[in-house]
């Protein structure tokens, strides 16, 4: 069964903000649930995830059940209006499970065992941890699959496991059976006459274990997909058990955010509610951009509303030093998740641990109880989601610009023995992001293949290995009237992480006017190159063109007077990364000329703007006041007053506006 022949998040919120946040009742006396429910109430909460680390406690020894607690608090849940996130406990396998069973326990590129006595100790390839997955997921699915308190499941958490051991290795020769064939299409695919590397067996094939030097790089990369794929088959085993017991109810399971290890692209294809997990630093100064940027990606993925599933009240608790977030910064974050597609806002976790590994991250009530400035602020955030849900629940978001991001490209970018270790896919993403934030420029994200069918403008920061579908998808988008812009190193190498002839496509080379790519010139960190009105830091690039096609040289050094921009017809390359200010220039000026255009002119520069539907949300990152010019009167749905051509927007303020 599909995700396209599944339900919805909108069967689960129902025309309405899903509040709430992961509840781990089984670290508490009894007494304490109905404490917690009269708290839920009073703080508007109408969703909690039961069960995420419960495996010991619902299956104590092997083959036990004790379900007679989960049945009480589901009970408890529904007498007080509390839908309930069913989750299998299958990210923390009990201590028994390793001990009798070691081929469970996954290893390290090194062969060391990752024991329990943490979380996410499993091997995703074990035949015998998916065994006991799939027992304890039937049971639960079997006993609360007609609960009237069920309103979702939510597979495992957080997926990241890889393993390198001897039953990981059996399966990822399966994988590369299926995906090559023949073991010569395997050793064409690897380059393995480097460095003597050709297999003249399969058995001779590992996973990426450590090597005296560097890996095979086309290795490394199948490796990484192998990984994700194994990990999608044990969310699927675990997915097709729930939904034959609840056709009716939509599953999910929560994805970190712009995590290297899964491909989830893919996975969101299987995935009826696409959720995150999101946890900006306070003290960073582009916090706020980190959280667009994964909002747009989940949005994006979701093709519609999405689901925040975990995010903190306050600090966290595994960062070196961790902050609390200051007054209003938690409601702000929040409305910017619901402002870019989110209907439902969830925490982990909704009361602060007293003892484990996360004792000092935040709960939505704190170790200072209800009177914690913590439980304050999501009492003022729940009556406010209450408030407008009816209005943003099931509303889209319409954007003419698209980025282009494919984790195929990353992981092969991210080999050793690269030009420049200091090239990072991910914070180049965030670069480009932030300069079309920063213009109030609305972007959605898209797959390379995807259909780029209404958009004005394709964006394609780095995607440093494409396919030949890929590359043909951008020329048919600028063929067909669109435009382009693209970053430096990209369509170097092809899906086998193969340079392609001439260091960039052929296809791509003509459709920019690049003559020739002689050499790739990095930057050292805190070099930059000078190019006409811009400086450019991380990169550049020696390059001839075609006369006609040069917008900006190099001025000065081993570059100067050679291309460092060029634009043909529709289509620009950027061979370096401009400074954030003349980047964000350059984007609102191609944003423009395509018909792309900001959603609201002439903002202070800390204030972000998102058109979600009909509603406007204005969302203030700065700490002093501003006043936000309006085209006319608007309708303030969080005061509940009118705004006519302008309005103030206090430390952190937010207002969501209704023509």
């Amino acid at each position: 069964m599909t995700a396209a022949h599944r339900p919805s998040l909108a069967d689960a919120t129902r025309g309405r903000i899903l509040f709430g946040g992961d509840y781990n009742p089984e670290q508490w006396p009894e007494e304490t649930w109905h404490e917690d429910v009269r708290l839920m109430r009073d703080a508007g909460v109408n969703s909690v995830t039961l069960g995420v680390f419960s495996w010991s406690r619902l299956e104590p020894e092997p083959g036990a059940r004790e379900f007679g607690w989960l049945d009480t608090l589901m009970d408890l849940m529904h007498a007080n209006g509390v839908g309930v996130v069913l989750a299998t406990p299958t990210s923390a396998p009990p201590p028994w499970l390793g001990r009798l069973h070691p081929d469970t326990l996954p290893r390290d590129e090194n062969g060391d065992v990752e024991w329990w006595g943490g979380r996410q100790h499993f091997s995703h390839s074990s035949a015998t941890y998916r065994r006991y997955a799939a027992a304890i997921t039937e049971d639960l699915a079997a006993r609360y699959g007609g609960h009237p308190a069920l309103t979702m499941w939510h597979i495992n958490n957080e997926y990241c496991t890889a393993d390198h051991g001897d039953e990981a290795a059996v399966a990822f020769r399966r994988w590369l059976r299926a995906r090559y064939g023949t073991l010569d299409a395997l050793n064409t695919a690897w380059g393995t006459d480097f460095w003597s590397q050709r297999h003249d067996s399969w058995e001779s094939v590992l996973p990426a274990r450590r090597t005296h030097y560097l890996k095979n790089p086309a290795q490394v990369l199948d490796f990484r997909r192998f990984t994700s794929d194994m990990l999608l088959e044990c969310y699927l085993a675990e997915r097709d058990i729930v939904a034959r017991h609840t056709p009716h109810l939509p599953v999910t399971t929560n994805f970190m955010p712009l995590f290297f290890g899964q491909d989830t692209w893919r996975w969101a294809e299987e995935e009826d509610v696409v959720s995150v997990d999101l946890y900006p630093d306070p003290r960073d100064p582009q916090g706020a951009r980190h959280g667009a940027l994964v909002q747009d990606l989940t949005r994006s993925q979701a093709r519609g509303p999405w689901m925040l599933m975990e995010q903190a009240a306050g600090p966290v608790n595994w960062r070196g030093v961790n902050h609390p977030k200051p007054p209003g910064l938690n409601r702000l974050w929040s409305l910017q998740a619901v402002a870019r597609g989110a209907d439902a806002v969830c925490y982990f976790q909704w009361r602060q641990s007293r003892q484990g590994a996360e004792k000092f991250h935040s709960g939505m009530v704190g170790h200072a109880g209800e009177r914690g400035r913590a439980f304050q602020e999501v009492k003022r955030l729940g009556a406010e989601l209450a408030a407008i849900g009816p209005e943003v629940s099931g509303s889209r978001i319409r954007a003419d610009i698209v980025i282009l991001h494919d984790w195929h490209a990353w992981w092969a970018g991210s080999q050793d023995g690269r030009p420049s270790t200091h090239v990072d896919h991910a914070a180049v993403l965030h670069a480009w992001h932030r300069a079309l934030c920063e213009a109030h420029l609305t972007a959605d994200f898209a797959h390379p293949e995807h259909d780029l069918g209404g958009y004005r403008l394709v964006v394609v920061p780095q995607l440093y290995a494409m396919t030949d579908a890929a590359i043909d998808n951008l020329l048919a988008h600028v063929r067909g009237g669109g435009a382009l812009v693209t970053g430096f190193l990209t369509g170097v190498a092809d899906q086998d992480d193969r340079v392609r002839p001439g260091g960039m496509d052929a296809r791509l080379r003509e459709l920019f006017g690049i003559r020739t790519l002689h050499e790739w010139w990095p930057l050292e960190p805190g070099e930059d190159v000078v190019t006409d009105g811009f400086r450019g830091t991380l990169w550049s690039e020696e390059l001839e063109a075609e006369p006609d096609a040069v917008e900006a040289v190099y001025r000065g050094g081993e570059l100067d007077g050679l291309p460092a921009v060029l634009r043909k017809d529709r289509a620009w390359y950027v061979s370096t990364l401009p400074e954030p200010e003349a980047l964000r220039a350059l984007l609102a000026r191609i944003a423009a000329d395509a018909g792309a255009r900001p959603v609201l002119e002439g903002l202070p520069p800390e204030v972000e703007a998102v058109r979600r539907g009909e509603l406007l949300f204005l969302l203030h990152h700065g700490r002093e006041p501003v006043t936000v010019a309006l085209p006319g009167t608007r309708h303030d749905l969080l005061t509940g007053k009118p705004c006519t051509d302008e309005i103030t927007l206090g430390r952190y303020g937010v207002a969501v506006l209704r023509p």
